[in-house]
């Protein structure tokens, strides 16, 4: 594994490089970042045995790419969005939006999330999106993460058995396949910037 005392360019920095505009740069990333996550949100992928988003993909893709410090306010971005109501959520408006969204079963998840993306940011700048085993170690660290505050929540409110029932159990295999994807994903995407350089 890559040593974890060196902090090492992001994807984005490689591919769009800090400048005088860096404030600037920020902020359109994060928006970018936050649209992203709205769409991953929105679309369900056919699986078994329940259809997945892939939100928790694009969360930590994301998070890797642009480092623990923007992938975070990235996600901070798109939770204070979806607090002051627009329906950036999976299942929303349907289901709520706001703060009531966001205290209902999902709100455990939703810590998650902004933990899994400062998690697997950090990782990712100490290198661990370079190679397919770091980049599973990274991914399945910041699932864990996600699953933990998530599973935590929703025990409070429907019991722990029904929690592993409902919140964790049916979704196991579809986050196995997005940290599969992301393992290949974020190596290749690296290798092709490898080979673009002059």
């Amino acid at each position: 594994m890559s040593d974890t005392s060196t902090t090492q360019a992001t994807l984005a920095n490689v591919l769009w490089p800090a400048s005088m505009h860096n404030l600037a740069r920020m902020a359109l990333l994060a928006i970018a970042g936050t649209a992203l996550l709205t769409l991953s949100a929105k679309i369900q992928v056919p699986f078994y045995p329940v259809p997945i988003t892939m939100q928790t993909f694009a969360i930590m893709v994301i998070a890797m790419a642009f480092g623990w410090k923007l992938g975070a306010a990235t996600v901070v971005l798109y939770l204070l969005e979806g607090a002051f109501g627009l329906p950036v959520f999976a299942g929303t408006p349907a289901k709520g939006i706001g703060i009531a969204y966001m205290t209902g079963p999902t709100g455990g998840y939703l810590l998650g999330f902004f933990l899994a993306a400062g998690l697997t940011g950090w990782l990712a700048q100490r290198g661990w999106d370079r190679n397919v085993v770091t980049t599973l170690a990274a991914m399945v660290a910041g699932t864990a993460v996600i699953y933990l505050f998530g599973f935590a929540w929703l025990s409070t409110l429907i019991g722990a058995a029904k929690a592993w029932q409902f919140g964790v159990f049916p979704f196991l295999l579809g986050d196995a396949f997005k940290i599969a994807l992301a393992a290949a994903l974020m190596p290749l995407l690296w290798r092709v910037v490898a080979r673009a350089k002059p």
